[in-house]
């Protein structure tokens, strides 16, 4: 059939890609992805994609520049290969915090990844949770952009926590919070902090909002050191929080993360599989909920030609 659908994916996130096929009910599609000892990377597609409907999953996640790389070069050999439509499914977008020019004389990574992308041969992209909500604007190409909140709304539905407020860790988070806090009828609070630098370290300064002698459920779209998820955590614990929570959609957990994750005063952190996470990274505060079946669902949807929107009414 010449509008099959076919998903693919490079080395990044094999088991993500495969959840979504056995959600989907179709095989893993068949490709060689690697790196010869020069370090340059060598795709072969090994089945027959001419005119197919194809989907390449990968997040550009930890090693960044070689899963984008990977990415690029998966997408012209589909090109190359006559695909009919060619979908990126990234559901982690690297270099998403370099949005915007905030200092002199930097660059705007996430829009020069855009042009790749775009360059390389996406005739469309399928993301999860933008750093920015601008990034969509990057792209001369239709962007899907799901979100994980209902996956986290469902989940601390389940768990019916009393008196629970839920918290933005910064001011770029209130709408993420706010949506959350929505979807559970809470109140919402906003972390006040000001980062001193480039580099990953962050000041809280103030809590606004009440969240004294209550439940907190901290509120972010990454979690990169946990810099910002601790001095939340310190700053609530101050004004009087009974408890605290945490979810955030990717878990780069770069660095300290997992130390400091083991010694704040959180005492759950809810993520996704939108990056792979190795077993050295996992702890018992850590749970794992799977985005597979929210993308297995609007892979579905975009080949069908049916609504992606519909799928959050």
């Amino acid at each position: 059939m010449a509008d099959e659908l076919r998903v693919f994916t490079g080395n990044t996130h094999p088991a993500l890609a495969q959840a979504v096929c056995d959600y989907l009910g179709i095989p893993l599609g068949k490709a060689e992805v690697f790196e010869f000892s020069n370090e340059n990377i060598f795709v072969r597609i090994l089945e027959n994609v001419r005119q197919r409907d194809v989907f390449i999953i990968q997040p550009i996640s930890s090693p960044v520049n070689r899963s984008l790389v990977e990415l690029l070069i998966m997408i012209d050999a589909m090109k190359r290969a006559s695909a009919g439509r060619i979908t990126a499914v990234i559901p982690y977008y690297g270099y998403g915090r370099t949005d915007k020019k905030d200092q002199p004389r930097v660059p705007i990574t996430a829009r020069l990844v855009a042009d790749l992308i775009a360059v390389a041969g996406a005739n469309r992209v399928l993301t999860v949770d933008l750093h920015a909500p601008q990034i969509q604007g990057f792209f001369n190409i239709p962007v899907d952009e799901l979100t994980a909140l209902y996956i986290f709304g469902r989940y601390f539905e389940e768990r019916w926590l009393d008196g629970l407020v839920v918290v933005a860790t910064d001011i770029g988070a209130v709408k993420r919070a706010r949506d959350l806090g929505q979807r559970l009828n809470t109140p919402l609070a906003i972390i006040e902090k000001r980062r001193e630098s480039n580099f990953d370290d962050a000041e809280a300064l103030n809590v606004i909002g009440e969240v004294g002698g209550m439940r907190a459920l901290l509120v972010d779209d990454e979690i990169d050191t946990a810099s910002s998820l601790v001095s939340a955590a310190c700053a609530l614990e101050k004004n009087g929080v009974r408890e605290i929570y945490a979810c955030s959609t990717h878990p780069i957990l770069s660095g300290p993360a997992v130390e400091r994750i083991a010694s704040c005063p959180v005492k759950e952190v809810v993520i996704t599989d939108t990056i792979p996470i190795p077993l050295s990274k996992m702890s018992d505060k850590l749970i794992v909920l799977s985005v597979a079946s929210l993308l297995g669902e609007a892979i579905h949807r975009i080949h069908a030609g049916l609504s992606v929107g519909a799928m959050f009414e």
